[in-house]
């Protein structure tokens, strides 16, 4: 055991200091590996599963420089993730109780009236091995691709291995990272003579192996942890996937669905992984996807309903939001169904269902032409609402001439800077910035009214750093300052500045003197 923890002590170490400070100690410390992995240890010694994880450890700290090292190691691990259970059957009222047992390697289960017994140190060193596979393809990415014919058969089938939970975690972990593998390295000309093909082939024997493990699959975590590498899988095959899988997917939703009608709370992340694998499909198929989201129809209308929770509101939204924003023209039939429940979860009590349903709303209105028009006005009045809130967010500026604007642009000037989501802030004050520049006479407001308020949202933007605006966008309203300070009329101008705080109004001066 000194020397198994010995090779974990050193592998942990190499990890911390990284590639340049081991480099030069690593090749002594792979042969004293080699060595080690050469002699012949016993089935259930403790320093193999010791020495798999070491190797792993070895190879995220030397990255691509291990692949020299891979052909050693990779025989024995394939060994080792092929391990059969070491299983004793016997019956459940049987004299023989194996849980009377002394040995502590063996673990017993009970189904119907067998009681079955496994040796668990085997199935640790399985668990670990495949784990340390999914670990190789991960940071070897193109460089995994010789290894991809032979872990690919071995792994799949385990994705249906009831006797140990860490067995098909690891399973299902390694899909998409051998079909991300399979692909970089067609990409990269590093496939050995291979092409788009082969990808298609992997694809084929992976997606409808995990799509038939999920429908079996009894705990609640790993079916969402398939949905997950389902999703990932979908993202990385992309269009190579043919309408009989993208049903089968499909088909499985379903039956996703009327678990998560019955409202269990645990089947909330199964729910999240079924929003985030349907977006991949929208996105990937668009309008030709129509026919399935039809069928799912029936499933996910009553996930808008308020007794369910919001996060469940939430990703109904946002499959929606999908499907307007991917189909565009081909989404208009789905407007006077959807539209009512998008505007009533705008003035939701919930944050997040907020934001889903006003990013809808926004992107209705910019694909929606005459459908949407009719709706603008009421649109407007829940999103006033919108504003309104402390965690607001700007409405999209579309179908203007429908726009009160004596009523929509201080409302929405009042809720800028955005300071609570940075990404949205950074492409709302760039559009602040083109409308002052375009001298948006609906923005500015009779007599420059707005300006004042224009010039203090400036100030803060440019006072926040790089937080709340790109370095483009803040050289550009550097840019439209000095102008204001060239053009307006003194009294204007000597307003306007007063109107700032004294910390704005000296740190604009500082800025504008660079």
């Amino acid at each position: 055991m000194l020397r198994a923890k010995s090779m974990e002590c050193i592998s942990l170490v190499g990890m911390a200091v990284g590639k340049e400070k081991f480099r030069d100690d690593a090749k002594q410390v792979m042969e004293v590996l080699m060595s080690l992995q050469g002699s012949q240890l016993e089935t259930d010694d403790p320093t193999t599963s010791y020495m798999l994880q070491a190797w792993a450890r070895l190879c995220k700290c030397l990255g691509q420089d291990f692949l020299p090292y891979m052909s050693v190691v990779m025989p024995p691990l394939l060994l080792s993730a092929q391990l059969k259970p070491d299983v004793t059957i016997t019956s459940a009222d049987s004299d023989n109780d194996i849980e009377d047992s002394d040995d502590e390697s063996m673990e017993t289960i009970t189904l119907g009236d067998k009681r079955i017994g496994i040796k668990t140190s085997v199935l640790e060193e399985k668990a670990t091995a495949c784990n340390m596979l999914c670990c190789y393809a991960d940071e070897l990415k193109e460089g995994f691709f010789p290894w991809i014919d032979q872990v690919a058969p071995t792994m799949v089938p385990l994705l249906k291995f009831y006797f140990h939970e860490e067995v098909r975690k690891a399973a299902v972990s390694a899909m998409p990272e051998l079909l991300r593998s399979a692909k970089l390295a067609v990409e990269k000309g590093l496939a050995q003579g291979r092409n788009e093909s082969y990808i298609k082939q992997l694809s084929d024997y992976i997606i409808p192996a995990l799509v038939e493990a999920l429908h079996k699959e009894p705990d609640t975590e790993i079916c969402a942890s398939m949905l997950d590498a389902l999703n990932e899988c979908v993202q990385i095959s992309g269009p190579l996937l043919d309408e009989s899988q993208v049903k089968s997917i499909v088909d499985e939703i379903k039956q996703e669905g009327e678990l998560i009608k019955e409202e269990n709370e645990q089947e909330e992340e199964v729910f999240d992984q079924v929003g985030e694998i349907l977006g991949t499909l929208i996105k990937t198929f668009k309008a030709a996807f129509l026919p399935f989201f039809d069928e799912l129809s029936s499933y996910l209308t009553p996930m808008w309903g308020k007794d369910k929770t919001p996060e469940e509101r939430r990703i109904a939204i946002c499959i929606f939001d999908d499907v307007a924003e991917q189909c565009r023209e081909a989404a208009l039939k789905y407007y006077d169904t959807f539209l009512p429940f998008l505007l009533e979860a705008c003035n939701d009590d919930n944050p997040d269902v907020r934001q889903a349903a006003v990013y809808g709303l926004g992107v209705c209105a910019e694909f929606g032409g005459p459908v949407f028009k009719h709706l603008v006005g009421e649109a407007l009045s829940r999103l006033n609402v919108v504003m309104r809130h402390p965690n607001a967010l700007e409405p999209d500026n579309y179908h203007r001439d429908s726009i009160d604007s004596a009523q929509v642009v201080p409302a929405w000037l009042n809720c800028l800077p955005i300071k609570g989501d940075l990404i949205e802030a950074k492409v709302v004050h760039e559009q602040l910035c083109s409308m002052v520049e375009r001298s948006d006479r609906e923005l500015l407001g009779p007599n420059n009214q707005y300006l004042p308020k224009i010039v203090a949202v400036f100030a803060e933007v440019l006072c926040a750093g790089k937080d709340l605006a790109t370095e483009q966008t803040a050289s550009r309203m550097i840019n439209l300052l000095r102008q204001l300070q060239q053009t307006l009329p003194p009294a204007t101008l000597a307003s306007t500045w007063s109107s700032l705080q004294p910390q704005q109004q000296l740190a604009l001066q500082s800025i504008l003197s660079q």
